[in-house]
C-alpha cells in the first residue's frame, strides 16, 4: 500500500491579526541543477485547508490541488526564479535572497510584515520581517509559499527534461540522487548545472530529499 504522507492539521493564517502578513519560502536551494525558486503569499484571514502544510509533507497530487486553490484564493501571490548562472556568479544564499526579494516585489498587495521560512534573511526595504525556523510547518502563509515554490520549480524541471532527457530531471528535479550522479558521470554537466557546487563524481553525495 502506498504511504499517505499528507498530515492533516490546521495552520494559523496570521501570527499578528493586526498586520497584513506575507509568507516567504524557497525550493531548490540544495539542488545540483536548475534554478532556486522563491514564492511570496498573502492569504485571507479566514483561509483554512486541512491539507495545507510544508510542501515536503504533502503528496504531489495534493500539492497541485493546493497550488490551484492558493492561486485562486490568495490576497496576493508571486513566484520568482534565479537561474544557475547567477547562483554561480554570486552564491546560493545570495541567489536565494534575491529570489525572495523578487517575489516580494511582484506582490500586487504590499504586506506589512514578512514571515520568512528559516533563520536568515536580508531585510527587504521598508517591510519588517521575522525568520521562523520550520515556519513552513507552522504558519499557513509560509506553507502556501512552500507549495507554490515547490510546484512551480518542479514544473520547470519537468519541462527542461525534454531538452536533456538523459539526466532524468523529471524524476529527481535536479537533486543529487544516484540517478542524477550517474548521468553526470556519463554525460557531463549541462548549462543548467551549478558549476560552483563542484559536482564532480568523486565529491558527490546522494541526496534523499
Amino acid at each position: 500500500m502506498k504511504e499517505n504522507r499528507d498530515i492533516y492539521i490546521m495552520l494559523p493564517v496570521q501570527q499578528d491579526c493586526n498586520r497584513l502578513e506575507a509568507g516567504i519560502d524557497e525550493a531548490g536551494r540544495g539542488c545540483f541543477a536548475g534554478p532556486v525558486v522563491a514564492a511570496a503569499v498573502i492569504l485571507p484571514v479566514n483561509f483554512q485547508h486541512p491539507l495545507l502544510n510544508d510542501s515536503k509533507q504533502v503528496s504531489k497530487v495534493h500539492r497541485n490541488l493546493l497550488r490551484t486553490l492558493i492561486c485562486e484564493e490568495a490576497v496576493a501571490w508571486a513566484v520568482a526564479f534565479v537561474e544557475p548562472e547567477e547562483i554561480d556568479k554570486t552564491n546560493i544564499l545570495k541567489a536565494t535572497f534575491r529570489a525572495m526579494h523578487e517575489a516580494i516585489s511582484r506582490l500586487q498587495v504590499t504586506p506589512e510584515k514578512l514571515l520568512i521560512d528559516g533563520n536568515r534573511f536580508v531585510a527587504y526595504p521598508s517591510i519588517p520581517h521575522e525568520c521562523i525556523i520550520k515556519g513552513d510547518g507552522t504558519f499557513a502563509h509560509i506553507a502556501a509559499a512552500s507549495i507554490l515554490a515547490k510546484t512551480f520549480r518542479d514544473d520547470y524541471m519537468i519541462q527542461i527534461h525534454d531538452q536533456y532527457p538523459q539526466y532524468g530531471f523529471h524524476h529527481h528535479k535536479g537533486y543529487g540522487t544516484a540517478e542524477h550522479r550517474m548521468a553526470i558521470q556519463k554525460f557531463g554537466l549541462t548549462p543548467i548545472h551549478r558549476k560552483s557546487f563542484n559536482i564532480i563524481p568523486a565529491q558527490m553525495k546522494i541526496s534523499f530529499k
